[in-house]
């Protein structure tokens, strides 16, 4: 995720910026690191790779790691660097995800609706600790469920989690998902402490703050903000080698990403600060999960966020191309 090359400044011990995760009593960074980053989906990354890029994350202060079954084997390489004690248990935050895409084993991408249960929460839960060999997850999130319903109903997934948070094997509990109104819903009905929404709050669009935030927040809602840089859109690369240009159609995220690209380059900004910056000025927004291949990338993603943009820069940019 190259991009414009950041000021020199040296990154020192835990100089990524903090705040409350909402009313879970915790403190997680600005950017937590997503780990699909070192999950193999987007480039090949060692166990001895990924081991060292967890390290060198949490050394920076980057020690909320947000996991899930379907990203890549990164559960698997997050579970050697707890094991071989690499890092410690009490020195990271881990939220996981509940998949319910489909069907399939442990509600993987497949075919066939998902299974809500309580009863599969439960041993899916159980065994993701045992992979990653710990005893408990910081949090746990109901992850892209087909139907909002059944998560909610008596003996389902929500039910679940919360039985395992009476155990003390999950700490707080919530979603992952992209329909507004399965917020919403959740978020009145469900007595959860977190969500994840991705893809609504970022240069392109801020949908998210039409009701999703003002409601989270009234409940004190710890919130992570997915795509905040558009998977690599917003990094400052070329957009073409991102996305192939021939399939740009006009008005576009990537015809959109290109100009702000260009916009930035005139102004000598990275394109990949403007864009985390804006998401942190957001208040109702704790968290903004960055997927990192290389440390490289990691220590470019916790400059960004450094050093906070001027308000002109900000009011400049908006009347350009907001």
């Amino acid at each position: 995720m190259g991009g414009m090359a950041m000021p020199e400044a040296p990154l020192t011990p835990g100089c990524c910026p903090r705040r409350r995760w909402g009313n879970t009593g915790l403190s997680i960074p600005v950017i937590p690191f997503g780990t699909q980053g070192f999950g193999n989906n987007f480039g090949p990354v060692s166990d001895e790779q990924a081991i060292a890029l967890i390290r060198r994350a949490v050394d920076l202060g980057v020690n909320h790691f947000d996991c899930a079954r379907c990203y890549g084997d990164s559960m698997r390489k997050l579970g050697l660097a707890i094991t071989q004690g690499v890092v410690k248990r009490d020195e990271v935050i881990i939220s996981g995800r509940l998949c319910c895409h489909s069907a399939a084993q442990w509600g993987g991408y497949g075919k066939g609706e998902a299974d809500y249960s309580a009863e599969r929460a439960i041993a899916d839960v159980q065994d993701q600790l045992a992979r990653l060999g710990t005893d408990y997850f910081d949090a746990m999130l109901i992850h892209d469920p087909t139907a909002i319903e059944p998560t909610l109903a008596p003996d389902g997934c929500l039910d679940g989690l919360k039985r395992l948070k009476a155990d003390g094997l999950v700490r707080s509990v919530g979603y992952g998902m992209n329909p507004h109104p399965f917020h919403l819903k959740a978020i009145a009905e469900g007595d959860i402490d977190v969500l994840l929404t991705f893809n609504d709050y970022n240069l392109f669009r801020q949908t998210a703050a039409d009701e999703v935030l003002p409601a989270a927040a009234n409940k004190s809602l710890g919130v992570l903000n997915g795509w905040s840089i558009k998977r690599g859109l917003l990094t400052g690369r070329p957009v073409e080698e991102v996305v192939p240009r021939d399939t740009w159609q006009p008005g576009s995220d990537p015809e959109r990403a290109e100009a702000m690209r260009l916009w930035c380059a005139e102004h000598e900004i990275s394109l990949i600060r403007l864009a985390l910056q804006f998401c942190l000025r957001e208040g109702r927004i704790h968290g903004n999960p960055l997927g990192n291949l290389t440390i490289d990338q990691l220590e470019m993603n916790v400059a960004a966020v450094l050093n906070p943009l001027p308000d002109a820069i900000f009011e400049e940019f908006r009347a350009a191309h907001l």
